[in-house]
């Protein structure tokens, strides 16, 4: 019985999802898409909901980037180059969200808007800290690929 769930696509998918969210990065991308929202739902529920867009298209991208990471499929699509992307979206992300939540907190507002202000910038935080590991891992792979000095050098 045990053998049939294993091979099964649902049963080896639901084992990844759970492998991966242990990981820091799954633990972080979930966190961002769990932020992203009630942070949504937060902006939807005001009188002001002008500030979705960057909720919904963060939380996509944040939905993208796991399920990408999560199946491994960063390695078979070499064409991009996946931690600079994933830094690039982690920075832009950290900068909309902080610009954004600082407007709705800052304007007067109801109560909803200014809470999905507060979330913001809880995720504005998270997204900094995201780039910031991604920027960690970027320097330590370049710092890894040392040029090499072959015998011509030395004649």
């Amino acid at each position: 019985m045990a053998d049939t769930e294993a091979g099964s696509p649902a049963g080896s998918a639901v084992a990844r999802l759970r492998a991966y969210i242990r990981t820091r990065k799954g633990t972080i991308l979930a966190a961002e898409i769990f932020l992203g929202l009630i942070i949504l739902i937060c902006y939807a529920a005001s009188r002001y909901g002008g500030y979705t867009a960057v909720a919904i298209c963060e939380m996509v991208f944040a939905i993208i980037f796991f399920v990408i990471f999560m199946m491994d499929l960063d390695k078979q699509f070499t064409v991009l180059h996946w931690p600079w992307t994933d830094f690039f979206r982690a920075v832009i992300g950290a900068a909309l969200y902080l610009i954004t939540s600082l407007i709705c907190v800052i304007s007067t507002g109801d109560g909803a808007r200014t809470a999905g202000g507060v979330f913001g910038l809880v995720a504005g935080i998270l997204y900094s800290y995201d780039s910031y590991l991604s920027f960690l891992s970027l320097r330590a792979s370049r710092q890894h690929t040392a040029a090499s000095t072959g015998p011509e050098d030395e004649a």
